[in-house]
C-alpha cells in the first residue's frame, strides 16, 4: 500500500535531504559537546553551533548573539512569555494577546494569570485579524508585553505585524510574535517589524524535531528574560542545558535553504493551493474559505464543507493525510478555538478541514486530492444531505 498524499505540512514537515546530510557528521564522528571548550571535539561542535546561529539570524535580519537555542517553539513561547514577564514585572503586570493564538502561547499566559498577572485576550474579526484600535483600547500604564502570532497555524491568516510593532515601539511595550508557522515561509525582518522576541521551530521548515529558537533583542534596547531552566548557564544564561548540536545544525541548514529558496517555494506552493481551491468549487454552495482570502500563508487552505463532518471525511479518505484542526489539540477532540473565535458555529467548526502544502507537494497530488475530497464529500452528502 502506497503512503497517503501528505497535506499536513503545518503539523510538521519532512526532513529535507540536504538538512539530513548536514546533520549526519554530528550524529556520528563529530559528537562533541559544544560547551567542552578544552579540546578539539568541543571546538568543532561549538563552531557548528555558531555557524547555525549565523544562518538563523540571517533569515531574520537579526544578530547571531540574539538567537537562543531551545527545544522547540513551545519552549520558546514559554520562555518569551513567562521569562519576559518575570524580568519586567517591576514595570507592570499586564499582557495583551489574542484569541486565536496556539495553546503553547495561551497556556503560559494562564500560568501567569494564576500568579496575579492581568491577561487581556483580544477577540478577532471574521478573518481572524486584530487591529491597532483594539490594542489602544485595552492598553494600561502597566502593559509590559504584547504577543501576537505572525501566522495562524489553522487558517494561515497573517496578522499586521508591522503596524503592531510600530505601535508597541511608540508605547515602549515589548513585542513578541509566535512565528512558528511563518518562519521560513514568508519574509520576517525583526528590525522592520520592530520585534523584540520571536519564537520558531525547526520541524516546520524541513528541519529536525526537538529544536527551536528564541530571538531575543539586544540592540538598541536589551530585552531581559528570566531563565526557566537552570544549571550551567548555557546560551548566555537564558537557557541552560547541553545543546542539541545535530538538531541545531539541521535548523541552521534549513534556515539557510529557506533564505535562498523562500520566494521560489512560496510562488510555486501558492499556485498549487489556488489550484486545489479551484478544483474544490464543485462543492459550492456548501464550500466556505476560513481565514483571510489574501493575507494568509502561501501554503494553507482551511475550508468548511457544510454538512460534512471533518473527522468522518478524514476516516473516509485514508489516501490523504490532512487535519480537521490544529495538530496539537486534535488528540483530545476539542472543537477548534480558532474557528470559533472567528465566529464559526460548532457545526461549521466540525465541518472544517485544514489542507497545508509544502516543498515536496506536486501537481499530480493536488489533482488527486481534489478528486478524492470532492468525491468523499459528495458520498457523505448522500448519507446526510446538507
Amino acid at each position: 500500500m502506497s503512503k497517503p498524499i501528505y497535506l499536513d505540512y503545518n503539523a510538521t514537515t519532512p526532513l529535507d535531504p540536504r538538512v539530513l546530510e548536514a546533520m549526519l557528521p554530528y550524529l556520528r564522528d563529530e559528537f562533541g559537546n559544544a560547551a567542552s571548550r578544552g579540546h578539539a571535539y568541543g571546538w568543532v561542535a561549538n563552531e557548528a553551533v555558531e555557524q547555525a546561529r549565523h544562518q538563523a539570524a540571517d533569515l531574520l535580519n537579526a544578530q547571531p548573539v540574539e538567537i537562543i537555542w531551545t527545544s522547540g517553539a513551545t519552549e520558546s513561547n514559554n520562555l518569551a512569555i513567562i521569562g519576559t514577564a518575570l524580568a519586567h514585572q517591576h514595570r507592570g503586570r499586564h499582557i495583551i494577546t489574542q484569541a486565536t493564538e496556539h495553546p503553547a502561547l495561551l497556556d503560559p499566559c494562564h500560568v501567569l494569570q494564576r500568579q496575579g498577572f492581568e491577561i487581556t485576550v483580544l477577540p478577532v474579526d471574521r478573518h481572524g485579524l486584530i487591529s491597532i484600535e483594539q490594542l489602544e483600547a485595552v492598553r494600561t500604564t502597566g502593559t509590559i508585553l504584547v504577543s501576537i502570532m505572525s501566522a495562524n497555524n489553522e487558517t494561515g491568516t497573517l496578522q499586521p505585524l508591522h503596524e503592531i510593532g510600530q505601535w508597541c515601539r511608540q508605547q515602549e511595550i515589548i513585542f513578541h510574535s509566535d512565528a512558528t508557522q511563518a518562519f521560513g515561509k514568508i519574509p520576517l525582518d525583526v528590525e522592520a517589524l520592530s520585534l523584540d522576541l520571536l519564537s520558531a521551530s525547526g520541524h516546520k521548515i524541513y528541519g529536525p524535531k526537538g529544536v527551536g529558537l528564541l530571538y531575543l533583542r539586544r540592540q538598541p534596547r536589551r530585552i531581559r528574560c528570566e531563565p526557566l531552566l537552570h544549571g550551567g548557564g548555557h546560551e548566555r544564561g537564558v537557557r541552560s542545558g547541553t545543546l542539541n548540536v545535530p538538531g541545531i545544525v539541521g535548523l541552521g541548514c534549513a534556515a539557510e535553504i529557506a533564505r535562498r529558496e523562500m520566494q521560489l517555494d512560496a510562488t510555486r506552493i501558492s499556485a498549487l493551493r489556488d489550484r486545489l481551491w479551484q478544483q474544490l468549487q464543485p462543492l459550492h454552495p456548501q464550500l466556505q474559505l476560513n481565514g483571510h482570502p489574501e493575507r494568509r500563508l502561501p501554503n494553507t487552505l482551511n475550508i468548511t464543507i457544510a454538512g460534512v463532518d471533518g473527522e468522518n471525511l478524514m476516516t473516509a479518505l485514508p489516501q490523504l493525510a490532512f487535519s480537521s484542526g490544529s495538530a496539537c489539540t486534535s488528540a483530545n477532540q476539542q472543537l477548534s478555538h480558532v474557528l470559533q473565535a472567528m465566529g464559526r458555529t460548532p457545526e461549521q467548526t466540525r465541518s472544517s478541514i485544514r489542507l497545508s502544502l509544502g516543498r515536496f507537494t506536486i501537481v499530480e497530488e493536488i489533482d488527486t486530492a481534489a478528486r478524492l475530497l470532492t468525491g468523499g464529500a459528495e458520498k457523505l452528502f448522500k448519507i446526510n444531505p446538507p
